[in-house]
């Protein structure tokens, strides 16, 4: 879908666009809401605001769709084919680290341990890691909401303009 069908789209036609990029319907309904957008770099700008802050219930949600990082993902979900794409630098090595990394941070936190990895190496992906084992909850919380928006900005722009260039 190019920007302008997105644009003019109904609600559930864009719906189905913006929901594999964050599953939350507050945040759904707020970038629906702020359309039309004038440009792609505008909705990513968005994505990254809208319906801020998610609520602890909210990034819960959106983390049991998650895979762990570092893992190997099989199957033909939406999630599965986005983890593959965004962790393409995690190697057999790499990944025993993470898998170590994401026990912890699972004892610790209770929850995935979730990072933006598009664009970033495994050893960033392992030292940000041991660095936000170091937060309370209230900080890791906001951590994980800025990261949930920037894999939603990024996978948003990604599915408008993957399709936007097969039109």
């Amino acid at each position: 879908m190019l920007l302008e069908e997105f644009n003019s789209a109904g609600r559930g036609a864009a719906a189905s666009v913006v929901k594999p990029a964050l599953d939350i319907p507050r945040w759904i309904d707020a970038i629906l809401d702020g359309r039309p957008y004038a440009s792609l770099a505008a909705l990513s700008a968005a994505a990254l605001t809208a319906a801020a802050p998610l609520t602890e219930a909210e990034l819960d949600a959106a983390l049991a769709h998650h895979p762990r990082i570092g893992a190997k993902v099989d199957g033909t979900s939406a999630e599965a084919a986005h983890s593959r794409r965004e962790q393409p630098s995690v190697d057999e090595v790499a990944a025993a680290a993470l898998a170590a990394g994401n026990r912890a941070y699972e004892e610790r936190f209770d929850r995935v341990y979730l990072v933006r990895a598009a664009g970033r190496s495994a050893d960033e992906i392992l030292a940000l890691l041991h660095e936000r084992l170091g937060h309370t909850l209230e900080q890791e919380l906001a951590v994980v909401d800025q990261q949930l928006r920037e894999i939603a900005a990024l996978r948003l722009k990604a599915a408008i303009e993957i399709e936007g260039a097969h039109a």
